[in-house]
């Protein structure tokens, strides 16, 4: 018996050309983890390394070292190329593939700019995972999705920004390289088992996140579920938003960490508490009604009437948070992103790279937040069309978006040119991204997360596309899609939150068993995410709530323990 693996890329005639070899026949024979060096050879494709890994080794960045099981791990590159800037290119990935397997395929798309490998352990998307899918049994793919970061004390912070100028790179970045992967993936798995997978799927957070969505939009064909956690699918004018916040907070203070002290932004998610904890029914540390809590709000009553106290905010920094929270605007008023609501996980302090001071105000760099010390690079060499280079030193950076126009620099997130032709926001963002019928007419089903805290990506941009595509989908989107919004969250992980839940195994069971998640259980991390409330834990036990399908919110019963998961219902 053989097996055919279609290696269609399912983005129209022009991308075709681009991808995987189209069919190839693969034995039956399951072939040794060593021999794949050898005898996986696709055109286009080199196996750089294959090994037996033996059970018991452990993953960093879970809640424990737990132990991975025996599995094949194969490293390779695709489509080696020299680029139009003279520089080496390739698709680098890594496939785990356990034994004994699941007969299942996970496409693990990377966060930030990619250009690193990361292990393809498939981690569970969410604060302190305590399981990841090749434990699962899945077999895992990661790439760095066509370029490699560069370090150097020349290049400085913009290292992993500079393949910006290569047209083909942004195109491999933005969704070419997921296309080209995922039959390629499908291949390798049927040499090395001797079948193919029966499932595929994709899951991320952060510009993870906007590949899963990208895929369900350009590769209906490929994936059978996707989970799309704090998707950057609009990455590009997010992005122009960076720059907007820099204007803005160092209007208040050009030493952008002192414009708002940690204290004070505790104030405002103190003062949005007062306000709006109790709008749910229940005053637990958590706003679950997000859209009343907009209303009831005001940051405006915050400010001072006379000097400056630990209990109010003078009139520049409330004008800065106006500003950043209804989101960047050209001259003429013309929105050029989201807006962005209050909630009492703006408060978070943790300097690592989920919370929104690390984001807005101070990060682990030089301490600059991360918009300005990261961002700001991507800002210039890849949304940017042209490029606009900068240096990658801290002062050069953010004086590149204390200099940006939202008349004449944000439209070049628009712009193509001969050489670049393709806009950013053209090969960052999902095409029809509201439409959704070849994923939903082949069976595929999303299940999309946001923080509510999230300063990164507005969880408003995800709720009216989700909007948006219930109401193209005759108010049935959740047929086939739902979006679960987080309290308190960060950017995919931090504040004060039941951020540890597993979205992974909620995707296969509607997959596989037809199981469409009416809620999925969420557990806080008191003492290990400093954001969490001490007393967000009853008998040993942490916190847990239900995170409920949009628009659907958390309501007490009206009995039973405030920290258990089984005294809420989702209405």
């Amino acid at each position: 018996m053989r097996y055919v693996i279609l290696a269609a890329c399912g983005a129209g005639a022009a991308l075709l050309a681009s991808c995987a070899a189209p069919e190839k026949k693969v034995s039956a024979v399951p072939v040794d983890c060593a021999q794949l060096a050898v005898k996986f050879a696709p055109a286009g494709t080199r196996i750089t390394a294959a090994e037996s890994v033996p059970a018991g080794a452990t993953v960093t960045g879970m809640a424990q070292p737990y132990p991975m099981p025996a599995h094949c791990k194969v490293t390779g590159r695709m489509h080696e190329r020299t680029g139009t800037d003279g520089k080496p290119y390739a698709i680098g990935f890594e496939m785990r593939m356990p034994a004994p397997w699941n007969g299942r395929f996970l496409l693990q798309a990377n966060g930030g700019n990619d250009g690193v490998v990361q292990p393809a352990f498939g981690n569970v998307v969410s604060g302190g995972a305590t399981t990841n899918a090749l434990m699962q049994g899945f077999a895992v793919l990661s790439s760095d999705a066509g370029h490699a970061m560069e370090r150097s004390p020349e290049v400085g912070l913009v290292g992993g920004n500079l393949f910006g100028v290569d047209p083909q790179a942004r195109l491999d970045y933005g969704y070419q390289a997921n296309g080209k992967l995922a039959p390629m993936a499908r291949q390798l798995i049927a040499t090395h088992y001797g079948e193919p997978p029966k499932r595929s799927y994709m899951m991320g957070c952060s510009n993870g996140g906007r590949h899963a969505m990208v895929a369900a939009s350009r590769y209906a064909d490929q994936f059978d579920g996707v989970i799309a956690g704090n998707p950057g699918f609009n990455l590009p004018k997010a992005a122009v938003q960076h720059a907007w916040d820099i204007q803005a907070f160092s209007a208040v203070n050009p030493d952008i960490k002192a414009a708002f002290p940690p204290s004070d932004m505790k104030l405002v998610a103190d003062k949005v508490l007062e306000k709006c904890d109790a709008l749910d029914g229940l005053a637990d540390g958590m706003v679950d009604n997000m859209p009343a809590c907009q209303k009831a709000f005001d940051i405006k009553a915050l400010q001072c009437t006379g000097g400056k106290t630990a209990q109010c905010l003078s009139a520049p920094q409330v004008t800065a948070l106006v500003k950043v929270f209804a989101g960047p605007v050209n001259r003429k008023g013309e929105k050029l992103y989201s807006d962005w609501p209050w909630d009492a996980g703006v408060g978070a302090s943790q300097i690592g790279f989920g919370s929104w001071r690390a984001w807005k105000l101070q990060g682990p760099i030089a301490g600059l937040p991360i918009i300005g010390a990261l961002g700001a690079g991507s800002v210039a060499y890849v949304f940017s069309t042209p490029p606009k280079p900068v240096a990658g030193n801290p002062p050069a950076l953010i004086k590149s978006l204390l200099d940006y126009n939202f008349d004449t620099d944000a439209p070049r997130v628009f712009a193509t040119d001969a050489k670049y032709t393709e806009s950013s926001v053209q090969f960052m963002t999902p095409p029809n991204a509201t439409d959704l019928s070849p994923f939903k007419a082949r069976g595929g089903k999303m299940i999309v997360y946001h923080g509510n805290s999230d300063p990164v990506f507005s969880v408003n941009d995800t709720i009216n596309w989700y909007e948006g595509l219930n109401r193209n989908h005759a108010g049935k989107a959740a047929d086939f899609a739902r979006l679960f919004t987080v309290p308190g969250l960060n950017h995919c992980q931090g504040g004060p939150a039941t951020e540890q839940f597993d979205m992974l195994t909620a995707l296969v069971n509607w997959v596989e068993k037809g199981q469409a998640p009416e809620s999925v259980l969420a557990t806080a991390r008191p003492g290990v995410n400093p954001d969490v409330p001490a007393g967000w834990q009853s008998n040993g036990k942490p916190r847990s709530r239900p995170l409920c399908p949009w628009p659907q919110q958390a309501r007490y019963k009206g009995a039973g323990d405030i920290n258990d998961a089984a005294s809420f219902r989702c209405q």
